[in-house]
C-alpha cells in the first residue's frame, strides 16, 4: 500500500487527464489508475478538440500522458476493481496494489453496447460511427444511413441530415417504429425510411453496403448508429453517491463541477454525461480539479488552525 496522496483518478481519458493536469499544475500529488480501453480508442481520428483536430485518438491520449507527466502525475496502468471510504478513500487495483488518497475523482466514462447487427461491431469506429459532429463533415453531401435502434434514432437521423441530403434511416422491421407525424417530419426533410430487415454490413472503412434480408444490396458512405450506453460507474455506487433519474436510465447525481453526494468523491466525463464530446469531457474534468483544489485548500487551512491551537 502507498502513501496517501492528494488525488487519485480513476480513468485515463479526456476528463481524467484534463484533470490530471489541472491539478498536477497545482502542485497536488496525483495518480492516475489508466485501465487502457479509452472508448474511441478504434477510431482513426478525433474531432471538434481545437489545436488537435483530427488528431488519432491515441495519439491524443500519448501527448495527455507525456503532458501531465512533467507536473509529478503518477500514471498506473492498471484498473481499479473496488474503492472504499477509510480516512479519505482506498482503491483496488487489479494487479494487487492499493492507493489512498484524500479526494477521489472517477472518469471511468462509459461502454457503447451495440446492436448484433452482423458487421456493426466489426466496423465500429470506421464504416459504422455513433457521433455526426465527429464524422458529419468528412461525409457531408454523401448518402448516409442510420441504423434505428430505438426511438433515438428519430433524432439521430435529423442530426445527420445537418449534413448531407442524402439520409436514410433503417427502421429493420420493426427494430424502431415511427408514428405518422414523425413519418412527415422525415418527408418534409427529405429523409428517406426504409423498413426492411438488415442483413448485414459490410464495409472497407471508407463505405458500407447494407444487405437486406429481402436480397438487396445498397452503398453508403456511412453508417450512423446509436447504441445504448452503460456508465461504469460502480465504483460511484458501491462508495454510496446518489442516483438520480436521467433522459435514459439512472445516472450518479453530480453538482456543477462534480462533486457527488458523497463528500470528497467527484464524478467527470461521460461516466455522468454520456453525450459529452472530448472537449466537454475536458471542460468537466478541469472544473473537477478546480473544485477539488479548493476543497483541499480549506482542508490544509482546517488542520493549520488545529495545529496551532494545540
Amino acid at each position: 500500500m502507498t502513501d496517501s496522496v492528494d488525488v487519485v483518478i480513476v480513468g485515463a481519458g479526456a476528463a481524467g487527464l484534463s484533470a490530471a493536469l489541472t491539478l498536477g499544475r497545482a502542485r497536488r500529488e496525483v495518480v492516475v489508475v489508466d485501465g487502457g480501453e479509452p472508448r474511441n480508442g478504434v477510431a482513426a481520428h478525433s474531432h471538434g478538440v481545437l489545436t488537435r483536430d483530427g488528431t488519432p485518438p491515441l495519439e491524443f491520449l500519448r501527448l495527455a500522458r507525456e503532458e501531465v507527466e512533467r507536473y509529478g502525475v503518477r500514471i498506473v496502468p492498471a484498473r481499479a476493481v473496488a474503492a472504499r471510504a477509510a480516512d479519505g478513500f482506498e482503491v483496488e487495483l487489479d494487479d494487487g496494489g492499493t492507493l489512498r488518497s484524500r479526494q477521489l475523482l472517477i472518469a471511468t466514462g462509459l461502454v457503447d453496447e451495440l446492436p448484433d447487427t452482423p458487421g456493426v461491431a466489426e466496423l465500429w469506429g470506421s464504416g459504422t460511427v455513433v457521433c455526426p459532429y465527429c464524422d458529419g463533415w468528412e461525409v457531408r453531401d454523401q448518402p448516409i444511413a442510420v441504423l434505428g435502434t430505438g426511438h433515438g434514432s428519430v433524432h439521430h437521423a435529423h442530426m445527420a441530415r445537418q449534413w448531407s441530403p442524402e439520409v436514410t434511416l433503417l427502421t429493420d422491421d420493426g427494430a424502431m417504429t415511427i408514428d405518422d407525424f414523425e413519418a412527415e417530419e422525415f418527408r418534409l426533410r427529405g429523409i428517406l425510411v426504409e423498413s426492411a430487415a438488415v442483413e448485414r454490413i459490410d464495409g472497407d472503412g471508407d463505405s458500407v453496403e447494407v444487405s437486406f434480408r429481402d436480397g438487396r444490396r445498397q452503398p453508403f458512405r456511412k453508417l450512423f448508429v446509436l447504441p445504448r450506453y452503460r456508465q461504469q460507474d460502480g465504483l460511484l455506487r458501491s462508495l454510496g453517491a446518489e442516483v438520480e433519474q436521467a433522459k435514459v436510465g439512472e445516472r450518479v447525481k453530480t453538482g456543477t463541477t462534480g462533486g457527488t453526494t458523497v463528500l470528497g468523491l467527484w464524478a467527470a466525463g461521460n461516466v455522468v454525461d454520456p453525450g459529452a464530446l472530448v472537449p466537454v469531457a475536458m471542460g468537466a474534468g478541469a472544473a473537477a480539479a478546480v473544485a477539488i483544489n479548493a476543497h483541499l485548500v480549506g482542508r490544509d487551512l482546517e488542520r493549520a488552525v488545529a495545529d496551532a491551537h494545540r
